[in-house]
């Protein structure tokens, strides 16, 4: 199959939020735009009284009217559409294998102050061995005014922000890198990479807090973020960087810089033989939850 940006859609608001910001980032990558609708056929004592072909012929139609209205709104875009039958989440992460990008939606904000990654996004995260971008749902005013745009046949506008990495400066991964560096460059915006560390733990042994080796420890740790970004840097000599490194808890930190970003991005390492499947890894997950904008996650190895 030919290279795409592919969504997983079901017709919610938040499938509906992550079809609008995979078409622009198909634009901006020049590819084909793919929306998959997964219908998975109910056990035939829970089925609906009207018969399983017509619930399918119907649930066509959410990927259909999708398509028509993402063509309208973004001309020269080929999008195109297709309903896969089984289990979503194991349909999706098959149908990120054969694309550059897949992309789906999340709901709001929970009653703890988190938002919701449905388990269906979470098990996709978890497996696929490609990039994929969790994306949040808008916010009512934010939504009623995109409808507005719609109706007007404009489009809404793209945030702005900054592209933010989180990078471990001592264990930097390519592929995590690269996704970041060409993402700043395709939006021509800023590159912040966050690279955190933690002080020695003094209070453990019973010693007063050492400024002076915390400072060198500063500077060590900002300059292996200086080394690791080095050869990007001069890969992609548009972009402007700027270099985050501080101590503290790595999720504070990649959740505080994501309000009015483009894009996070953050690493999953790929974990073959575990036994309980794949797993999304304690930074990713949090970020997952707690992140304002929308979250590329990358497996590496």
């Amino acid at each position: 199959m030919s290279r795409t940006v592919t969504v997983g859609l079901d017709g919610s608001r938040e499938s509906l939020a992550a079809a609008e910001w995979a078409a622009r980032e198909a634009k901006l990558r020049g590819l084909p735009l793919r929306l998959v609708n997964v219908w998975e056929p109910l056990p035939l004592l829970q089925a609906p009284f009207m018969g399983a072909e017509t619930e399918q012929d119907w649930t066509r139609q959410i990927p259909r009217e999708a398509a028509e209205e993402l063509g309208r709104r973004h001309p020269g875009l080929d999008v195109t559409w297709e309903q896969l039958t089984g289990r979503p989440a194991e349909v999706l992460a098959e149908a990120a294998e054969t694309a550059d990008l897949l992309v789906l939606g999340s709901e709001g904000l929970s009653t703890i102050g988190g938002f919701l990654v449905g388990s269906v996004g979470q098990a996709v995260v978890a497996r696929a061995e490609r990039p994929v971008v969790v994306v949040r749902a808008l916010a009512q005013d934010d939504a009623d005014a995109g409808a507005d745009i719609a109706e007007s046949g404009g489009e809404q506008p793209a945030p702005d922000g900054p592209v933010v990495l989180g990078l471990d400066a001592n264990a930097p991964d390519d592929a995590l890198i690269a996704f970041a560096f060409e993402a700043a460059a395709r939006r021509e915006t800023e590159l912040r990479v966050v690279h955190s560390w933690s002080l020695p733990p003094y209070f453990a042994y019973g010693l007063p807090p050492d400024p002076q080796l915390d400072a060198q420890l500063a500077e060590t740790e900002a300059a292996a973020l200086t080394e690791a970004l080095r050869p990007w840097r001069q890969k992609h000599p548009s972009v402007a960087v700027v270099e985050d490194s501080r101590p503290g808890k790595t999720v504070d930190q990649l959740v505080a810089a994501s309000h009015g970003a483009a894009l996070l991005v953050v690493g999953r390492r790929i974990r073959h033989a575990t036994p309980f499947g794949g797993r999304i890894g304690s930074v990713a997950h949090a970020v997952l939850h707690h992140a304002t904008a929308p979250v590329a996650v990358i497996p590496h190895q």
